[in-house]
């Protein structure tokens, strides 16, 4: 792709980043087949391709007013990645998309309602103390659901019909290993998570320790600041980024990781990109690029650990649900599938699996016709191959899928952890 910046303007390195990848695009249309929003409704500009012209005429025109098109077809994005994956040119569409997001967010003003929504989830989502209140203020509210317009109801829709009681596991601790130590890690306690569904780091850190890993939760660890970065919320997820650095940094340099655990894969792709996200700052740049370095999804690290024998026969049809997160952000796919096979359970591949549920983030709040019609989408092809669970590495995708599915949908490590001697999730009582 041409294009026409100015060398005052190529002298911002985020702006020369984006030149860099906006020439990339060589127009092929490759993306328009796996992208979620151009499959559902056809139209060019909700395709990467699309959007990638209206970021190129933004970010070349500082002095024009950004145009409520670019905000809507961008807004529209679910930052699936799919187009990467796709994508024979390599065009790094997440880092000109992220960068779009946090110019649209300096340069454009939203309507009244839009904005305090945006500004609203971007402070709860990250504070779970805050959350965990406003989910409980929600239980009674969530019989009106359906009789409520808009964002209004899908708020509603999504809160829990129980909220869970905060999980000791989740406060600052170390979770010491089980027989011959092999390694010791640091674990993401993570965010709305540890609200949602605290008995998901409670399996990761058994199932860690009885394959003989050390866990520590270091004090000052929390959000990854995933939500507030796609929200083009820069300076409030930088600030999250580097609280979880300087945790992480202090517990290398006193007692030492192997690993920095994820067990959310849309904390872990944001994680592994801390490097990028600070490679121009010079106080964390360095620190960034080891904490990105170190960080493994749970299911990428079990794998080169290897999965302890199944205690229980398990045996149940699994279909995994691999998140865009996972299979496009991270570019892991193989590991869960076999940890679930070596667990005992049959699995079984989803039609049309490449394509998102949804959830993304906080998409399905701020975007909720299109997270229910592919919500909808993924549970009628989930269907097709009648599974007994849905697994899956993602919270996101969790709640989404478990709003409307027939069958249970667990996470990954709630099964890997029941197989070789943990409890069997609540979800399949």
């Amino acid at each position: 792709m041409q294009t026409n910046f100015s060398l005052a303007q190529l002298a911002d390195p985020d702006l020369a980043q984006s030149e860099k990848i906006l020439r990339a695009c060589v127009h092929c249309g490759f993306c328009t087949a796996t992208c979620p929003t151009y499959v559902l409704l056809g139209d060019e500009l909700d395709s990467p391709r699309g959007r990638i012209y209206l970021i190129q005429d933004m970010l070349e025109h500082p002095d024009h007013p950004v145009a409520d098109a670019l905000v809507r077809h961008v807004d529209r994005c679910l930052s699936c990645l799919s187009c990467m994956t796709t994508c024979p040119s390599g065009v790094h569409y997440m880092h000109l998309v992220d960068h779009a997001r946090a110019m649209i967010e300096d340069r454009y003003t939203r309507a009244p309602l839009d904005r305090t929504l945006r500004r609203l989830l971007g402070w709860l989502l990250p504070r779970p103390a805050w959350f965990r209140l406003a989910l409980v203020a929600a239980l009674p509210l969530r019989g009106l659901a359906r009789l409520l317009p808009g964002r209004l109801g899908a708020l509603l829709a999504l809160a829990p019909a129980r909220v869970p009681s905060p999980a000791p596991d989740d406060r600052t601790k170390v979770f010491p290993a089980m027989g011959l130590a092999r390694g010791r890690v640091a674990l993401l306690a993570g965010c709305a998570q540890t609200v949602l569904a605290p008995e998901i780091n409670a399996a990761t850190i058994r199932l860690l320790n009885r394959h003989g890993i050390e866990v520590v939760i270091p004090d000052g660890s929390g959000c990854c600041g995933s939500l507030n970065h796609h929200l083009g919320q820069h300076d409030e997820a930088l600030a999250l980024v580097k609280a979880d650095i300087a945790a992480w940094s202090r517990e290398l340099e006193t007692g030492g990781l192997d690993a920095i655990i994820v067990n959310a894969s849309g904390c872990g792709t944001t994680i592994k990109d801390y490097g990028y996200m600070l490679r121009e700052d010079p106080a964390w740049a360095e620190r960034a690029a080891r904490i990105s370095a170190l960080t493994r999804d749970i299911t990428e690290y079990l794998a080169t650990l290897g999965l302890a024998r199944p205690v229980i026969a398990t045996g149940q049809r699994v279909a995994y649900h691999s998140a865009c997160s996972m299979q496009h952000g991270q570019q892991i796919r193989a590991q869960p599938r076999d940890l679930l096979a070596a667990a005992g359970f049959a699995v079984t591949e989803i039609p049309e699996g490449h394509l998102c549920c949804g959830s993304a983030g906080t998409y399905n709040l701020l975007q909720p016709a299109l997270a229910r019609g592919l919500r909808d989408r993924k549970l009628a092809n989930i269907a097709a191959v009648a599974p007994a669970i849905v697994a899956t590495g993602n919270i996101g995708c969790i709640t989404q899928l478990a709003t409307a599915a027939t069958m249970p949908v667990v996470h990954t490590v709630e099964l890997l952890d029941w197989a070789t001697g943990g409890p069997k999730p609540a979800a399949l009582l």
